[in-house]
């Protein structure tokens, strides 16, 4: 679509972003999208608004929607939270991320960059046509790191094996319970990083989420030292592997500088497709609600 009709597709729509965590890639994709689409943007923060003199999500929904907020793009702590905000407010509702449940727009552009990659290298053969079941057949993807807590992973284990793809997960007990493959078909457990790595055609690095370890016998060094991804295990164990992180990285920790800005990274074409993903979602939510409004007008009259 040429930019100028693409500009012109949302022209004053009002989108609000809600936003009761802390973001900088989620939170400015989705704003970017919003915007280049011709939306009008507010963002709503927990540390700027009636939420932080304890405002119910209900409520400040609400206030949002009579304020003129067509659609809302909602990250929370609590799992559940868009589902709420959707029958409070009758809203097309957007998840930006809820607690340790899903992160639904990531597990999108994840799946966007490794299509578009791996077509790249000719490991798909027609990867950028219409996807179907088997798209992914035969593509492993090992995730790595909390996935207790990584609602990135649960997201792309739910979507990816549908496409065909085989995931991996692989991290300690502690931030891997043994029945995590549960989650769905197409999905096995490794503790060896070495192994996962050496079996897989992508990697997806996760943050050590230092704010939800407490109560956990975690070694940092100890971790560092068994799942970091370093140069030295790259080359010995998946020299060609393709390497992806959601961000925000703690290079040193899970991740070195040399394999993060290494001509193996896809990191920032993930950043890159998910502006592309946002401004799809948004443009097909706002779309429907002003076709049923438009129906109900017509049923009234």
């Amino acid at each position: 679509m040429p930019p100028l009709r693409r500009s012109r597709l949302l022209a004053k729509r009002r989108v609000a972003l809600l936003f009761y965590e802390s973001s900088t890639r989620t939170r400015t994709s989705f704003e970017l999208a919003a915007k280049s689409l011709g939306a009008d943007t507010v963002l709503v923060s927990a540390l700027s608004s009636s939420i932080e003199k304890g405002e119910s999500l209900k409520d400040t929904g609400i206030t949002l929607r009579s304020l003129g907020a067509e659609c809302i793009i909602l990250r929370h702590p609590n799992s559940g939270a868009p589902y709420l905000l959707a029958r409070s407010t009758g809203l097309p509702i957007l998840n930006a991320g809820d607690g340790t449940h899903e992160h639904p727009t990531q597990a999108l552009l994840d799946l966007r960059t490794i299509l578009f990659r791996l077509s790249a290298r000719n490991r798909l053969s027609d990867a950028i046509a219409p996807l179907n079941s088997g798209v992914l057949r035969g593509v492993r993807i090992a995730i790595v790191g909390d996935i207790l807590h990584s609602r990135v992973a649960r997201s792309n284990a739910l979507l990816l094996p549908r496409l065909g793809a085989q995931v991996i997960f692989c991290g300690p007990k502690e931030l891997l319970p043994d029945n995590a493959a549960g989650i769905g078909p197409g999905v096995s457990v490794e503790r060896t990083l070495e192994h996962a790595l050496a079996n897989a055609d992508v990697v997806m690095m996760l943050r050590i989420q230092r704010e939800r370890l407490a109560g956990l016998q975690l070694d940092l060094e100890d971790y560092t030292a068994r799942y970091q991804l370093n140069p030295e295990r790259l080359a010995r164990h998946a020299p060609d592997v393709l390497v992806m992180h959601p961000g925000p990285m703690i290079r040193g920790l899970e991740i070195t500088s040399e394999v993060a800005d290494g001509p193996n990274s896809a990191i920032m074409d993930q950043v890159q497709h998910g502006t592309a993903i946002r401004m799809a979602l948004l443009s097909r939510a706002l779309q429907s609600r002003l076709a049923n409004t438009s129906k109900e007008k017509q049923k009234r009259s």
